[in-house]
């Protein structure tokens, strides 16, 4: 698994990094077929301060990318947020291939007892 985490406006620093790395732990613990995960973590010059702070994240899982983004007044809580989006769709993406593939079987068996 490759993992990229950079900023824009903004350093990265050992703090973030080990707190966004503990955060990912939680989405290899559901689907251990993750390929490739890229982090931004952004720091907009806006006026209003309620939505500064931005975290997105690029997933390649085996078979699709996933993307989410979540925006905050502090950098922690907006990565909190965007780490509950990825694990929902990371769920979502497992239970959806599990069924397809379940659904294969089914059928391959059904065609293999017609046949025999």
């Amino acid at each position: 698994m490759n993992l990229t985490i950079s900023g824009h406006h903004l350093e990265v620093t050992p703090a973030l990094r080990g707190y966004v790395t503990s955060k990912l732990d939680r989405l290899t613990r559901h689907f251990d077929q993750v390929v490739d995960i890229k982090v931004l973590l952004t720091v907009e010059k806006q006026k209003e301060k309620e939505k500064r702070q931005r975290a997105e994240c690029n997933v390649r899982v085996k078979g699709t990318d996933l993307f989410a983004q979540a925006s905050h007044f502090d950098l922690y809580a907006a990565i909190d947020a965007l780490m509950d989006k990825l694990d929902r769709q990371v769920v979502r993406h497992k239970t959806r291939t599990q069924d397809h593939q379940a659904e294969l079987r089914r059928s391959t068996l059904q065609a293999a007892g017609a046949v025999g």
